[in-house]
């Protein structure tokens, strides 16, 4: 039996493949648990906060900070992936899962609450599963793979929001706190008996490496070398993927990281019923990623697919620019959450293809410091608009932006072209 310490082969041994499976199942899990851990976290932050006596203006500054952190801890992470191995990220991103659960169990001070914070550049969990799923998966199954993380989340948004509300309500914060360090505990456990310490293929060449922009020096192998993180920018077709990317989520990002406010304000939301919208937001969220995504992708171009995305999102944009109630909004959220779900997985996917396979972790994480840097700069935007012409100034925003991007990518190759280098 294959143990732990086995790296991914590209062989074709029935136990070897069972061994795959079984690491990619674990993997979903792990992602899972931390996600539920995640939302737990999200359910009594604010009312923590506020008991300790912040006001608007200092939760924005603590989200910020998060943010920041979360910005350069993302493609940090995915470089000590790509350098270490799956088993020592996930090993770093538990324990310091651990470690926040326990200081928020602790926090009974405005400072303790910003102190709290700190292990949150280390926490990358979905970035690490993102790493090792790409590792261990063809690049043809690569999307329907990166996709069923995406039920993970959904699983851990829905069980998460419940939980987390039951608990608090009934036993506090401290304890719902400790639950959820100790849920992290047992992902550590589930990292050191079920992760091996590297996913990556062991290939004599990888047909990446010949059009490497910037040839690896023998002393370039450090998690700190941001040299070597901005490079990937510089293979074929990356930077211009990236900056569509970007361009694209802006939007969206903004609308998101005042979602609180709106739900509050607009829609004169309670805290029960704004559970009950994040419910059902992961309940839609399940059903795109685990079985809509995977069919799509087995039957159309990623080009097609990211026309398909785009063009739905922009349409979600002139939907929430009408919207004049919650009802409307719930109408809305389905295809919103099918143009961010398919836009986010085949994007990861053909920036991951697009890169030496020794470098999916770095790629994977410069993708999830995007949308840390758009939840940054989000609140500073959206409050903005906001106050001053607020909310269906966000759907005309995502609307314009959109059809903006949608005209560039009739005529532009990024998705035509399959690029299979890992």
């Amino acid at each position: 039996m294959p143990g732990p310490e086995t790296s991914s082969q590209t062989v074709h041994d029935p136990r070897a493949a069972a061994n795959t499976r079984r690491v990619i199942l674990i993997t979903y899990l792990i992602a899972a648990m931390d996600m539920t851990c995640l939302f737990l976290q999200i359910s009594i932050t604010p009312y923590l906060a506020k008991r300790l006596g912040f006001d608007t203006l200092w939760f924005g500054y603590l989200q910020t900070m998060v943010g920041i952190f979360e910005l350069f801890g993302c493609p940090l992470f995915g470089r000590f992936g790509d350098l270490f191995g799956a088993r020592a990220a996930f090993t770093l991103s538990s324990s310091a899962s651990i470690v926040f659960f326990v200081l928020l169990a602790l926090a009974n001070s405005v400072p303790m609450l910003f102190i709290q914070k700190l292990p949150t550049l280390f926490m990358h969990t979905l970035s690490g599963a993102q790493m090792v799923v790409a590792d261990l998966t063809e690049p043809d199954q690569r999307a329907d793979s990166l996709a069923k993380l995406g039920l993970c989340f959904g699983v851990g948004m829905t069980a998460g929001s419940f939980l987390g509300g039951m608990l608090s309500t009934r036993y506090g914060d401290t304890i719902t706190a400790a639950v959820a360090a100790c849920v992290c505990f047992i992902n550590l456990l589930l990292v050191l008996n079920f992760i091996p310490k590297h996913t990556k293929k062991q290939t004599n060449q990888d047909p990446a490496s010949s059009q490497d922009p910037a040839p690896k020096a023998g002393g370039s192998a450090s998690v700190f070398n941001l040299g070597h993180i901005t490079r990937l920018m510089r293979y074929p077709g990356v930077a211009k993927t990236f900056t569509i990317k970007i361009i694209s989520d802006l939007p969206g990002g903004i609308f998101q990281s005042m979602f609180s406010i709106i739900a509050m304000n607009f829609f004169q939301l309670q805290a029960s019923q704004t559970g009950h919208l994040m419910a059902y937001f992961g309940v839609v969220q399940m059903v795109v990623q685990g079985g809509v995504i995977g069919w799509l992708t087995r039957r159309y171009s990623d080009h097609s697919l990211l026309l398909l995305a785009i063009g739905t999102t922009s349409l979600v944009g002139l939907g929430q620019a009408l919207m004049s109630n919650v009802f409307q909004f719930c109408l809305i959220i389905p295809a919103m959450t099918f143009s961010l779900s398919v836009f986010g997985v085949i994007m990861d996917s053909m920036l991951s293809k697009s890169v030496p396979s020794s470098d999916t972790g770095t790629m994977l994480g410069l993708c999830a410091s995007e949308m840390s840097l758009v939840r940054t700069v989000g609140p500073t935007i959206g409050g903005f608009l906001y106050e001053n012409y607020g909310v269906p100034s966000f759907g005309f925003m995502q609307f314009v932006v959109n059809v903006a991007v949608f005209l560039y990518m009739l005529g532009s190759d990024v998705g035509r072209a399959e690029t299979h280098r890992n």
